[in-house]
């Protein structure tokens, strides 16, 4: 049996998924042959969603992520905090 309490977090899971759908969509752009970084900081200075490639349903997902949320899961990484 075990005793210890699993704790859970929506936070991790959501950052979990922000990575996946940022990492599924840097992939997009480097094989469409993009600058991958300057494509997404294009899109995060404008919200234009011409910035990111319709391959893979990179746009589509660019679209579902809250810019907020990647500027400070970004700044987070960069910083190395929680």
């Amino acid at each position: 049996m075990h005793d210890q309490t699993v704790e859970f977090s929506m936070i991790d899971e959501k950052e979990s998924e922000l990575r996946k759908n940022l990492t599924t969509i840097y992939e997009a752009l480097r094989e469409k042959g993009y600058n991958p970084v300057n494509q997404i900081v294009g899109y995060i200075l404008s919200e234009d969603p011409t910035y990111i490639t319709t391959y893979n349903n990179a746009r589509s997902l660019i679209r579902h992520i809250d810019r907020d949320e990647l500027l400070q899961a970004l700044v987070k990484s960069y910083l190395k905090v929680k």
